[in-house]
């Protein structure tokens, strides 16, 4: 018998997270940390919404996908304490499932975030968590309507020129406010580029 056990075999995360980490959002009876708005009403910057769905290769919406964001406030600066939520009202990171929105959707109220110090052009950070998966994919948002910016992000510029529009929000103005449209498309056409880390 070896004292020293071997790897487990992975395994795909399941549709656990929908009581484990989006409790609110799907009805059960406890309280979730993290959801699906980031900023309070009082949050400096302009009020926006993310949405999208998540597709598979088929270009079908998943049901039983979750992604996480994370991103900075309007002025580029990334939350780092309890006190910067509670002076602003901004959180910085949400989490929601594509379980309980009409066509499988997600919808994040947020802030628009601003370029960060270190010259990256203003984004949003995702991870994407979902059955059939053996580890999380990571990606990023950025905003059609900062091309000065964009075009100068080193993380973008590593992007081959032909696939960096999968890595756009589309931005929509309708009277309830600001709506940028965001679509990760798991394979297939115009596959959403995924990074490393």
């Amino acid at each position: 018998m070896s004292a020293t056990p071997g790897q487990t075999p992975s395994q795909t995360v399941g549709p656990y997270f929908a009581y484990g980490l989006a409790s609110t959002q799907y009805g059960y009876p406890f309280r979730a940390l993290f959801g699906a708005e980031l900023a309070e009403p009082r949050t400096p910057g302009e009020p926006i919404v993310i949405t999208g769905r998540v597709l598979d290769g088929n270009g079908e919406p998943i049901p039983d996908a979750m992604l996480e964001i994370q991103h900075a406030d309007a002025s580029g600066r990334h939350v780092r304490t309890p006190a910067d939520v509670a002076a602003t009202g901004f959180r910085g990171f949400g989490r929601m499932g594509t379980g309980t929105l009409p066509g499988h959707a997600f919808a994040f109220r947020t802030i628009k975030p601003g370029a960060t110090p270190d010259g990256q052009a203003p984004h949003v950070d995702v991870i994407l968590t979902m059955r059939g998966l053996l580890s999380h994919a990571f990606t990023r948002i950025y905003f059609d309507d900062e091309a000065a910016a964009n075009a100068k992000d080193p993380v973008l510029a590593a992007v081959p020129p032909e696939r960096r529009a999968t890595l756009l929000a589309t931005r929509d103005v309708q009277p309830g406010g600001v709506v940028y449209r965001f679509d990760v498309r798991m394979q297939g056409d115009a596959e959403t580029v995924f990074f490393d880390a």
